[in-house]
């Protein structure tokens, strides 16, 4: 009896492992899959470019004196205001890195109208009180620096300064000398020659560029431009010559900018091949 029930239980297991034999199929190959190839572009590290710019300045006066009789008599406008006025300028650049760039500008300040006045005596009384009128324009040269702060959605703002020189140049100047307590009352009036002059200018920057095109980019942004003082009228009728103090400038800008050097080149990118290993199959 033992015998026989030994023999059931080897034939069981032979026929078990039959069975596990004839189940078994060999492993699946996976397939490679290959990630499809994507063009990304390139930016490019430096390049040259050409901007133009326009704006509106908000020009304060720093003040303006004069000698009156001698060198050795200085007197000092009461009040001395000019008027804001536009600005236009090109320049030419170089993109050194991503994050750094320079450009040489020219920008010319249209007219903007100087009121002014003094008080004293004069022919008429001994208190009078004078109206100062012409203008001045200006041509400035600058040398920037900019500081590109990365590019967030095509947006890139940065921060700059600049340096170089601003030539000033006063149109004729007309004084009016009249009684303070009736000014009806007035002597003849003065004409003095203008003043012009390069000043030495500093500027500093802060704005944001924007990608239209690969090669043109949107530029808004504001710029303080300090101008030192200079010649502002000549001599005549025993008064002059005549300086400025000087100008600060609030500049709102906007331009563009175009890369001489084209659209940044495509290059394929591929990624490495992704292939699956198949399972181990235990026998």
């Amino acid at each position: 009896m033992k015998y026989g029930l030994m023999g059931v239980a080897v034939l069981l297991a032979s026929s078990t492992a039959a069975l596990a034999a004839d189940f078994y199929q060999p492993p699946v190959e996976q397939p490679i899959i290959e990630q499809p190839v994507i063009e990304q572009p390139v930016a490019s590290a430096g390049g040259w470019y050409l901007r133009g710019d326009v704006g509106y300045s908000y020009t304060k006066m720093r003040g303006a004196h004069f000698f009156q009789g001698s060198n050795a008599n200085v007197a000092h406008f009461a009040s001395a205001k000019v008027d804001n006025t536009w600005t236009g300028g090109i320049g030419v650049g170089y993109q050194a890195t991503q994050y750094l760039r320079g450009d040489l500008t020219l920008d010319y300040f249209g007219k903007s109208d100087f009121r002014g006045s003094t008080i004293g005596g004069c022919g008429v009384a001994t208190a009078c009180t004078s109206r100062d009128i012409t203008s001045f324009s200006a041509l400035s040269l600058m040398a920037n620096a900019y500081v590109d702060l990365g590019t967030y959605y095509s947006v890139t703002p940065y921060v700059g300064a600049g340096i170089g020189g601003t030539r000033v140049k006063w149109d004729k100047l007309r004084n009016t000398s009249c009684e303070t307590g009736n000014p009806a009352n007035c002597d003849p009036t003065v004409e003095h020659g203008g003043g012009e002059n390069w000043r030495f200018t500093y500027a500093l920057m802060a704005g944001a560029s924007v990608d239209i095109t690969c090669d043109l980019k949107a530029d808004v942004g504001y710029r303080y431009r300090r101008v030192l003082g200079g010649n502002m009228f000549g001599y005549a009728q025993n008064g002059g010559p005549g300086y400025d103090k000087g100008f600060n400038m609030h500049e709102v800008r906007a331009g563009l900018r175009y890369s001489l050097g084209g659209c940044a080149e495509q290059v394929a990118y591929e990624p490495p091949p992704v292939s699956y290993e198949p399972p181990p199959v235990f026998k």
